[in-house]
């Protein structure tokens, strides 16, 4: 068992292995069970396939999830996991990440499991930058529940639990995070095989807490939730792929450019702007990110991909750590002492 030495931070001290891996190492036995046409392959096909190339011991490699469709994930993969509890998934990684730093710790969670019941978990633990990778899965519905309504779907949205249409105003994920200042936001879609990997090798490649939002068809509840995106045509006008360093332009010939307009942002023509005033995407502009999250409207007529935001800041699980070394090289630990500490006292018998 060595060291990882892989110039990848978010990975630092997770043991590697020189046996050559594939994506068949990291199919389990179990039958894969999702409807048949859900992006939810695609995803965890995506994962498998990708995983490889880290070079790590699949033991030290666990999969947590919470409630939902996406959360049968730790079935399907050839690692260590939990199938947790609804919402939860979070803490329960969190407590992994801080006692056992050789492992490389990923949530798995749904719009419904992560932002309602979760919510409260997942903006503390994005809040704390605790070392995890979380992977989103964003169908705008409740799936394994049988099509309720969820805290991504639309104003309006006709479902079981909303006849007459539903009357909330959704989250958007990546301005939520955005919020709580966490240091790694992607997004990625299901059908985009190409990005959604390369999201997923920056999110591993970070130390810190990784959020990546993956837009994810629901074939039986909302189908064609995300169809303007997979037509050719209309993705070339509406994805706007932002890479580090670079320009925002997209169109099938980088026709289009985003812009600044007063304090956000907006969409023009290339040639009818100067290239100098063609925003050029910086991940460590906290304002700029948050600008660009506001872009993606919930129609989906301006979709941003690719890396939102990626700073570096003191993870949670490293600072509990050194604080615990800290305080038992100071003074050994005693726990009768700490039982007879001066909040204790004698009741007379």
């Amino acid at each position: 068992m060595t060291a990882i030495d892989l110039g990848l931070p978010g990975l630092s001290g997770v043991p590697t292995t020189d046996e050559k891996q594939t994506a068949k190492d990291y199919k389990s036995d179990q039958e894969v069970r999702w409807c048949p046409g859900c992006g939810d392959y695609v995803v965890l096909n995506a994962v498998q396939s990708f995983l490889p190339s880290l070079g790590l011991k699949r033991e030290n490699i666990v999969f947590v999830s919470g409630i939902g469709c996406s959360s049968r994930f730790p079935y399907y993969m050839n690692t260590y996991g939990m199938h947790s509890i609804h919402g939860r998934a979070p803490a329960i990684a969190t407590g992994l990440a801080v006692a056992r730093p050789d492992l490389s710790v990923w949530v798995v969670t749904g719009d419904g499991d992560a932002l309602s019941i979760g919510g409260n978990h997942l903006i503390h633990t994005l809040r704390r930058n605790v070392n995890l990778k979380i992977l989103l899965f964003n169908n705008r519905i409740y799936g394994l529940t049988k099509g309720q309504y969820s805290p991504t779907s639309e104003e309006g949205k006709v479902t079981k639990s909303t006849p007459s249409g539903s009357l909330d105003h959704p989250f958007n994920p990546v301005s939520l995070a955005l919020g709580a200042e966490a240091s790694f936001i992607g997004r990625a879609v299901d059908s985009d095989r190409k990005g959604l990997t390369d999201v997923l090798r920056q999110a591993a490649e970070h130390r810190g807490s990784a959020l990546v939002e993956i837009y994810q068809n629901c074939p039986i509840f909302n189908d064609g939730a995300f169809d303007v995106l997979k037509d050719a045509d209309e993705a070339a006008r509406r994805i706007i792929n932002v890479v580090d360093g670079q320009p925002i332009t997209f169109g099938r010939e980088g026709e289009y450019c985003v812009v600044r307009e007063g304090f956000g942002l907006a969409v023009a023509k290339a040639a009818d702007v100067d290239s100098s005033e063609i925003v050029v995407h910086d991940a460590t502009d906290l304002n700029l990110a948050f600008a660009l999250s506001r872009l993606s409207a919930q129609d989906l007529s301006h979709t941003i991909t690719g890396v939102f935001r990626r700073v570096d800041r003191a993870t949670y699980d490293d600072s509990a750590r050194a604080q615990v070394m800290e305080a038992t090289a100071a003074k050994p630990a005693d726990l009768g002492a700490l039982l007879r500490g001066k909040d204790t006292w004698t009741v007379a018998g």
